[in-house]
């Protein structure tokens, strides 16, 4: 089950100038990287790495005595950025932060087996999918001196509102996980979205393009 997150992080660090001040730029560049930093195991935050799958151990939250979910990942994405004019030319770099909150998520004792945590891991692997639908659709666009702030900002919102309807979608489809054909179809949609996004690095290597049954494929294409 994924935790729908109802507050928006995201931080965005530009020199304080006005447009005035600031050269007119003829080119702009936009330098994404993913936030790779060692794992800290004191850490409540644990970024997303393709090769770091999740761990029961990483669930640190006390499950609730009553309710139908028998675990709960709390999952998010952020972004960091600033910019640098230098001559004709203004780059903007933005890391992208892709994360699981242990003390959030929770998992309930009869639910330990490696069914449920690929299901949850497959909702850590939605978000950061996500991130970098958001990561290629800034890469795509237009952008002015004059708004491109305020252009990320909005998409990175609507990316925010595409990730918790696909991750409902996801928990609908497959009855929380307790549909094996409805999962393994995600998890090949999953693999064959990803498979497609090869921007600089950040595809998740291992999973190959997989097909799924058309009803499934099609939730990737819809325009949230």
């Amino acid at each position: 089950m994924f935790l729908f997150l109802q507050l928006i992080w995201c931080c965005f660090l530009f020199p304080v100038r006005s447009l005035q001040e600031t050269p007119p730029a003829t080119v702009i560049k936009v330098v994404f990287s993913p936030d790779r930093r060692p794992e800290d195991p004191n850490s409540d935050s644990l970024f997303y790495q393709p090769h770091r799958k999740l761990r029961w151990s990483d669930f640190k939250a006390t499950p609730p005595l009553r309710g139908p979910s028998a675990a709960v990942s709390y999952t998010s994405f952020a972004y960091e950025g600033s910019s640098l004019q230098r001559k004709d030319t203004l780059q903007i770099n933005l890391t992208l932060q892709v994360f699981f909150v242990k003390s959030a998520s929770w998992v309930k004792s009869f639910a330990r087996d490696a069914y449920a945590l690929e299901h949850e891991q497959l909702h850590f692997d939605i978000t950061w999918l996500v991130a970098l639908r958001f990561q290629q659709r800034i890469k795509n666009m237009e952008l002015t001196v004059e708004d491109f702030d305020s252009i990320i900002q909005y998409q990175y919102i609507e990316s925010f509102r595409e990730m918790n309807k696909l991750q409902e979608a996801y928990d609908r489809d497959t009855n929380h996980g307790q549909d094996p054909a409805a999962q393994k179809n995600w998890k090949r949609s999953i693999g064959e979205a990803l498979a497609t996004l090869t921007l600089e690095g950040a595809l998740t290597p291992h999973l190959t393009p997989l097909s799924a049954d058309c009803r499934t494929v099609s939730t990737f294409n819809t325009a949230w």
